[in-house]
This record gives C-alpha cells, sequence and structure tokens, in this order.
C-alpha cells in the first residue's frame, strides 16, 4: 500500500510573493520563515509525490462545463500562465506530474460518486505557483493537482470535501502503488474579499477561530460550526477557498492540526498562514 506522509492546509495569495514588500517587516518575517519552515517538514518526510486540492479561480473549468473537482493528468505541469507572472512574481518553472496515479485518482474518485473532471492542459495560477515557491524551491516533487469549484454556485459543502479527502485516503492506501510516498496539501484562504467591499478587510477574528478549531482535532466540530455562511461572512468569494483544508482535513482524521504562522495582513489583502498534521503519529480515527 501508499502511505500518506504528510499534510498541510496553507494560503496562496498573490501577495505573499508579488508584493510581500508593502507588508510589515513583522509579517514579511513571521510569513516567510512560517512557509519556509512548512517546506522544510514537508521535504523531511520525503514525499514521492504530492497530491494538491486548490481553486480553480474559474480559470479552467468555464461556467457551461463547471464540476466540483478537476484532475490534472499530464506528465508535466509548467507555470505559471503568462498572464499571472508578472502579477504574482514568481519565475517560470517547471514540475513534473503523474499521469498514471492522476488516472487512479480520477478513475476512483468517479467510482465513488464525486463529481469529477480530468485535464491535462490546467493553467496555473497563484493557487500552485505561490505554494510551490516555497514547499519546493527546486520544483523536484511530481506534483498531481486537483482543482476545485469553491466559488460559483452551488459548491460542494464542508461535509462533501471532508467526505472527498476521505476518499483521496482510501485512494492512496488502497489502490496506488506499494511503498508510494504521498503528501497531500490544501491551499486557499484564509479570510479575503477578492474585489469584493472587504478586500481592504481581513476578519483576523474568524481566522483565529478557524485555526484554533483545527487545532483541536475534531473533524464534526469542524464540519458542524464552520459553515459556509461564515466562510463567507469572513470574505466573500475567497474565505470558501478554505474546503481545500478540510478537504485535506478528511484524509487525516482526528489528528489535531499544528499552527505554523499566521497574519492578518491587509497589505496582502488576506488572511496569510499554514498548518500541518503530524502523520508519523499513531493513525488517527476518521
Amino acid at each position: 500500500m501508499a502511505e500518506l506522509v504528510f499534510a498541510t492546509g496553507l494560503s496562496h495569495a498573490p501577495g505573499l510573493t508579488g508584493w510581500l514588500d508593502q507588508a510589515p517587516e513583522h509579517e514579511q518575517k513571521s510569513l516567510t520563515d512560517g512557509f519556509n519552515k512548512l517546506g522544510e517538514l514537508l521535504r523531511a518526510s520525503k514525499p514521492d509525490l504530492i497530491i494538491g486540492i486548490a481553486n480553480d479561480h474559474v480559470l479552467n473549468m468555464p461556467l457551461h462545463d463547471l464540476h466540483d473537482f478537476c484532475v490534472g493528468t499530464a506528465e508535466t505541469w509548467s507555470g505559471p500562465a503568462e498572464w499571472f507572472r508578472d502579477w504574482i512574481n514568481v519565475d517560470p518553472y517547471t514540475v513534473q506530474g503523474a499521469s498514471a496515479i492522476a488516472r487512479k485518482l480520477f478513475e476512483g474518485l468517479g467510482a465513488r460518486g464525486f463529481d469529477t473532471t480530468s485535464k491535462s492542459d490546467l493553467l496555473f495560477d497563484d493557487n500552485w505557483s505561490v505554494p510551490l515557491k516555497y514547499l519546493t524551491p527546486d520544483y523536484d516533487i511530481p506534483l498531481v493537482p486537483i482543482h476545485m469549484n469553491c466559488v460559483v454556485p452551488p459548491v460542494p459543502s464542508s461535509q462533501h470535501c471532508y467526505a472527498f479527502g476521505l476518499a483521496v485516503k482510501e485512494i492512496i492506501e488502497n489502490e496506488l502503488p506499494d511503498g508510494l510516498r504521498v503528501a497531500f496539501m490544501g491551499t486557499g484562504g484564509l479570510s479575503h474579499d477578492p474585489g469584493g467591499p472587504k478586500y481592504f478587510d481581513v476578519d483576523e477574528e474568524f481566522d483565529r477561530w478557524f485555526l484554533g478549531l483545527l487545532e483541536e482535532g475534531d473533524p464534526e466540530k469542524v464540519l458542524r460550526e464552520c459553515t459556509m455562511e461564515k466562510m463567507i461572512a469572513a470574505g466573500d468569494g475567497g474565505t470558501s477557498e478554505l474546503i481545500a483544508w478540510i478537504a485535506t482535513m478528511g484524509a487525516v482524521g482526528t489528528r489535531p492540526a499544528k499552527t505554523i504562522c499566521y497574519e492578518p495582513s491587509v497589505a496582502l489583502r488576506c488572511g496569510m498562514g499554514c498548518i500541518y498534521w503530524e502523520m508519523d503519529k499513531e493513525t488517527a480515527n476518521v
């Protein structure tokens, strides 16, 4: 059986690379130190590949062909998409994919009833470019990207995303090659409202409450209390990206999350932070 060796949730807002110098120095240091530490922890787990889940920003799944999830099946990925390069200030990069693993995921998720499509030509923006720059600066760990809809109604519920993460874990353990070491990354959030009335605001109270929930290691409580309505109230069009973190939580069960860093960065137009779950502990209940 394959093994899930690392799991993380982290922000990917473009300010973290595009205009980090506009943030106060203490925020810059907190975030860069934190995200670099997260990268060290991920690489120390020696994964053979990363399975990532992030919102699509309506870039690859058009409104006339919308699905809850889209598994990327290419053998090689490149980014950022040209239009985004100056904005997010990330140099062009190439990262290997894992098409055979991606197809296994796609087939397994479909067999479990999830509304999933697949593509081999996904455009990458900040959703992958920002995390990869910090977590895999040499771009030397293959990536299977899963894009998700979290802004266009109907958005998959937190419960559905949690079940999705659990399904990914089942596929990893039962259907992927023996000995394969897998990291699972959910990226998006925290509170932000791109282009909306709260664009110049961050809901620090919500962010710290959400991080505290994950630190309790009680998925049922997270699903009961962190409703889509609460996420939208903290920042419409952006905060709901946190369902990617909830999907990752589905793969780790009752393990408590560990927060590495958090900053309510108005200058970066986003509550920014990252967490991880220790997977080398005794298997948690799901």
